[in-house]
């Protein structure tokens, strides 16, 4: 195989590297930068900032927590009130912890990544902190009394961490501890429990995986009388053993190892990505299944059935509250949202919930019977709904409209790909007087994506596109392309590894049907996807350059040859395959974008992103990407924001910024 000449851009912070990247941006900037990007870079940063957008809350104990960020403080504030308080149009927030003020005297780019509040008193916290939007993390200890870090408490340097409270003096843990604590794809290999006060070399190891493992975990259920320590070792991206750690003893929980699984109370809940068979009864992947958790450990059990799913049905999400089961599912990538009691697992519909809309699961309350429900869809604002399970919903936040939808129609159609697979797609744009649906076209037309991974794209209220995009008269299409999880398990298993090709086939047979559809043309389809979209993105550039007239490729994926030497790329290998094994590179390498590269065939511009701070897919695929294309004089844009993580940006100053970039781009080259 010949040598990469790009091999020096996966040097991330490298000075060539980085020289190569500020050569890089500044063209881009010049090409799109001026008033219109400005105007856009306000209007999306107006979105972002608005204190009248819904403060999403999350209940611990008597409290409503919440994480804010707005103009006056881009870095965000973790605070909480009451149910009372929160209901009313002004809540009195009580601000536990300021990360701007923390920023500032630290003199760090601290990027907030969440807080472990210790159950059931909720008097500690462990927050983490990312530097720049990085996935690595530093620990700290907090105490809620006293708005103060710990002195001398649970404290974590920079790592790609886990650690969760077992009791005050108590935390299970991962991180580097050392030299082979961490596996090949960079997370934790070994669990220990620390103890207060202890020196963290002297932590006792829990449980070891292998190196080759994605990672090893641990969590602990606080419930009283059903307090469980368990460990989970993840062999790849999609399969794991799981054990409950007893008096010292290592049960293994045997459901099947790519099962999703999870316990409250005394109900074990299994949700089988593969056709599994128990005794007589053979289960459909995407099921959920219930049994007792006592009695699935003993080994005489029987499974009920809790949901099953159907060629138009799967289920999308569920949550416990103290008593009742509540059930997101998809027909056709639209949201049902029911209640279902445990024992008989009978379902019933949760009223007050608006029809035609998208719901998903906010919050719920396992210790409780509070449900917090959001409802949206592509033209409909989001409503924050609450009540107790068994009682309706009310609406308690609305978020404003950013744009006007008032001419805006939103149509379903299918389109079939080319093994027949009927794939779905929505299109939002404005309202036609053809009785056949879809918008007044042809016009200029996004085409978003992902297909991975089990992901589900489903429709949802987006300000920042609607005011950039469709306000301007511009078509949005979402296409739910399998590899993602609109269908259950099984429209992701049969687009994995040597069958990937699928996922690209959908693709482009959505943006064929919008061309004779006459929504759009060639000329003025543009496609846009991050990350595994990012991987999407490259292969429509060199397998399917025809079909559209830009594209916009984020925090991308793209030299398949080497993903798995790349920072967490080594825990994708279930999902794409394994380059070093010839049978594997075999397939990988026909859609490779990085390896395809063609200089005989004409390609349409493409913007490519990414940032010098995302450690999960590193910033080398996109520079080389870029570096190539460049050297067969193919039209490409390059941005590289230096700080971002995997987001491709660390606060909304940053998003509206790289938002403008690429709606600015891409009205530049669709009209």
């Amino acid at each position: 195989m010949a040598k990469d000449p790009y091999l020096w851009l996966e040097d991330i912070t490298g000075d060539d590297a980085l020289d190569w990247v500020r050569k890089h941006n500044e063209p881009t900037l010049d090409a799109f930068g001026g008033s219109e990007f400005e105007q856009m870079r306000a209007e999306a940063l107006e979105v972002l900032d608005t204190e009248a957008r819904i403060p999403y809350v999350r209940r611990r104990g008597e409290y409503l927590y919440n994480f804010w960020r707005d103009a006056d403080n881009p870095r965000g504030l973790w605070r909480r009130t009451t149910l009372d308080s929160y209901r009313t149009d002004e809540p009195d927030w009580d601000v536990l912890f300021d990360v701007d003020a923390l920023a500032a005297a630290e003199d760090e780019n601290w990027v907030w990544a969440g807080a472990d509040v210790i159950e059931p008193d909720h008097s500690l916290a462990l927050i983490e902190l990312s530097r720049g939007g990085a996935d690595a993390t530093v620990v700290r200890e907090f105490d809620m009394a006293t708005r103060h870090f710990v002195t001398n408490g649970f404290e974590l340097p920079e790592a790609k961490s886990s650690i969760t409270w077992r009791d005050h003096d108590t935390v299970l843990v991962g991180t580097e501890f050392g030299p082979g604590a961490m596996t090949d794809s960079g997370y934790p290999r070994i669990v220990k429990q620390w103890r207060r006060g202890q020196p963290l070399d002297d932590a006792a190891t829990l449980f070891e995986g292998e190196s080759s493992d994605v990672s090893v975990g641990s969590g602990y259920d606080p419930t009283p009388g059903f307090e469980r320590l368990f460990i989970t070792r993840s062999f790849d991206f999609f399969n794991r053993d799981r054990y409950e750690l007893r008096d010292g003893d290592l049960i293994p929980i045997e459901v099947p190892t790519d099962a999703g699984m999870s316990t409250h109370r005394e109900w074990l809940l299994i949700r089988p990505r593969t056709e599994w068979t128990v005794g007589p009864h053979t289960y459909r992947p995407g099921s959920l299944l219930a049994v007792r958790y006592d009695e699935f450990l003993s080994g005489s059990y029987e499974l009920a059935v809790v949901f099953e799913p159907d060629d138009h049905s799967s289920l999308e999400n569920y949550a416990w509250t103290r008593d009742l089961l509540v059930l997101v599912t998809l027909v056709d990538v639209t949201s049902h949202v029911e209640l279902v009691t445990p024992g008989t697992w009978e379902r019933s519909a949760i009223p007050g919930i608006p029809a035609n809309t998208n719901t998903v699961l906010v919050d719920i309350d396992e210790y409780g019977d509070e449900i917090f429900l959001d409802s949206s869809g592509f033209t409909t604002p989001s409503q924050l709904l609450w009540g107790h399970a068994g009682d309706e919903v009310t609406c308690v936040k609305s978020a404003p409209a950013f744009f006007d939808a008032s001419d805006i129609e939103v149509t379903q159609h299918f389109v079939a790909s080319d093994d027949g697979t009927k794939i779905p797609y929505f299109v939002v744009g404005r309202r036609s007087s053809d009785s056949g649906g879809g918008s007044s076209g042809p016009r200029p037309t996004l085409l978003g994506g992902y297909g991975g991974f089990e992901v589900a794209n489903t429709p949802g209220y987006a300000g920042v596109l609607g005011q950039l995009w469709l306000a301007r008269g511009g078509t949005y299409v979402l296409a739910n392309i399998r590899g993602g999880g609109e269908y259950g398990p099984t429209w992701h298993t049969q687009a994995m590894r040597e069958n990937r090709h699928l996922v690209y086939e959908d693709f482009a047979s959505v943006a064929r049907d919008l061309v004779d559809r006459g929504i759009t043309t060639v000329d003025q389809l543009g496609a846009q996807g991050g990350s595994n979209g990012g991987l999407l993105m490259g292969v429509m550039l060199t397998r399917y350059p025809e079909l559209f007239g830009a594209l916009v490729c984020s925090v991308p994926l793209l030299d398949m040859r080497r993903y798995h030497l790349l920072l967490a790329g080594a825990s994708w290998m279930a999902e794409y395959g394994d380059p070093d094994n010839p049978d594997d590179w075999a397939f990988i390498s026909e859609y490779s974008p990085y390896q395809n590269i063609s200089g005989d065939r004409r390609y349409p511009p493409v913007l490519i992103t990414t940032s010098t701070r995302d450690d999960r897919v590193h910033p080398g695929h996109a520079r080389k990407m870029t570096a190539a294309l460049e050297e067969l004089g193919h039209p490409v844009h390059y941005y590289e924001n230096i700080e971002g993580g995997h987001a491709g940006a660390a606060d909304n100053a940053q998003t509206a910024f790289k938002s403008a970039l690429i709606y600015r781009y891409l009205w530049s080259m669709l009209t």
